[in-house]
């Protein structure tokens, strides 16, 4: 399974960023997906997983209620929509896929390239 994150950028606080993860692969759509994100001198951290079929979601505390996970199997795109953004979101933004949803790194098997998020305030 190959993935590519797109989507990040430079945001205002307060402001949406919607990320986008496409996977490719012959059972991509197979596999549960998670957001995960690492800013400058910290670990990565978990942001939200979605199992394959999209019927279950999971949140850090840190971003629930404000990130939702989605998926379209048919465009084989996970995608994450940020909404009231805050400097402390600012990190780069990691696709992975694994074969259980799960909330640690160590447990998913692909990993895209990130995609970089700025909020300013």
């Amino acid at each position: 399974v190959q993935l590519q994150a797109s989507g990040g950028g430079l945001v205002q606080a307060g402001g949406s960023l919607r990320l986008s993860c496409a996977a490719s692969g012959r059972t991509s759509s197979s596999y549960a997906v998670g957001w995960f994100r690492q800013a400058p001198g910290k670990e990565r951290e978990f942001v939200a997983a979605i199992n394959w079929s999209g019927q279950s979601t999971y949140y850090a505390d840190s971003v629930k209620g404000r990130f939702t996970i989605s998926r379209d199997n048919a465009k084989n795109t996970v995608y994450l929509q940020m909404n009231s953004l805050k400097p402390e979101d600012t990190a780069v933004y990691y696709c992975a896929a694994s074969a259980l949803v799960t909330n640690r790194a160590r447990e998913y098997d692909y990993w895209g390239q990130g995609t970089q998020v700025t909020v300013s305030s």
